[in-house]
């Protein structure tokens, strides 16, 4: 049965001296696609400066905000509600010849295809190892090495809020061995490149209703690409495939191309900024 989600993001911004001039940038509205359906979508801001919705080059919209008078505190609101179909995430035919999946992944063409997410970013970039810190069995189908990878993910990190930024790098991440979902989803992608895999970085919301991990703002989990499948949802964070409770709100290489928010200000002094996401959901009545 189909559920219906609210979304409410918020942030709050306050400087000390007063703005001269502003831009943002808030990458937060869901994604529509064959498992999500809008219902509503709003935003606002305290200064009423003026909303514009535009496309980025991944094809996700976003809303710029650029203020044309000075001010000291601003706030921002979403709300988004949409309609949420059940799905069940092994709902795909299984790999009937898996070497036929692993003589895809090295062909040059494919290769081509898929570069952007087969290749190094900044977030996405291993330490140099004395053996890899995972590495695929090619007697097992892709999907089984994928699972075990989400599997080696969540059991290799300890969730813990705090001890990372958006800035950490997995040099980081493998040593101290805590992060939030961003990390989970960075050190995720990173192993199935190396193994030849193209995956990419995926932000969103997360219903935790159920006691999955998660950021108290914006959640982050992976796709990979599997040929003959196509892309399939991973959340190392939970060690879970992605189901109804995920919903998509873009995706890209790593952290860098799906920021929920990007902003330059010209002021001087301190300033303090506040962000929360509440997630609500309810059967819809038939």
């Amino acid at each position: 049965m189909p559920r219906e989600y609210s979304i409410t993001y918020k942030t709050h911004n306050k400087y000390e001296n007063w703005v001269q001039d502003a831009c943002w940038q808030f990458l937060i509205i869901p994604q529509e696609n064959s498992t999500q359906e809008y219902v509503s979508v709003d935003f606002s801001n305290s200064i009423n400066a003026i909303n514009e919705f535009s496309i980025n080059g991944y094809g996700f919209k976003t809303i710029r905000v650029h203020p044309k008078e000075k001010f000291k505190q601003i706030s921002f609101e979403a709300t988004f509600k949409l309609i949420k179909k059940d799905f069940n995430p092994f709902d795909f035919e299984p790999e009937q010849d898996t070497t036929s999946s692993y003589k895809k992944l090295a062909d040059i063409n494919f290769q081509v295809d898929f570069e952007p997410f087969l290749k190094k970013t900044h977030f996405t970039t291993l330490p140099t190892l004395d053996k890899p810190l995972f590495k695929f069995d090619e007697t097992k189908s892709l999907f089984d090495n994928l699972k075990a990878l989400n599997d080696w993910t969540y059991s290799h990190i300890y969730f813990k809020t705090g001890v990372t930024d958006v800035n950490t790098v997995l040099k980081e991440i493998i040593e101290k061995r805590h992060g939030v979902c961003q990390d989970f989803t960075h050190l995720f992608c990173a192993l199935a490149r190396q193994n030849g895999v193209p995956a990419r970085y995926v932000s969103g919301y997360l219903h935790q209703g159920n006691g999955y991990f998660g950021d108290s703002q914006m959640h982050a989990w992976a796709e990979a690409y599997i040929p003959n499948i196509g892309w399939i949802g991973f959340d190392p964070t939970n060690n879970l495939l992605v189901n109804e409770n995920h919903i998509k709100v873009a995706h890209g290489k790593d952290y860098n191309d799906c920021s929920p928010l990007r902003g330059v200000i010209y002021a001087q002094g301190e300033n303090e900024t506040s962000h929360s996401v509440k997630v609500s959901s309810q059967r819809q009545q038939q």
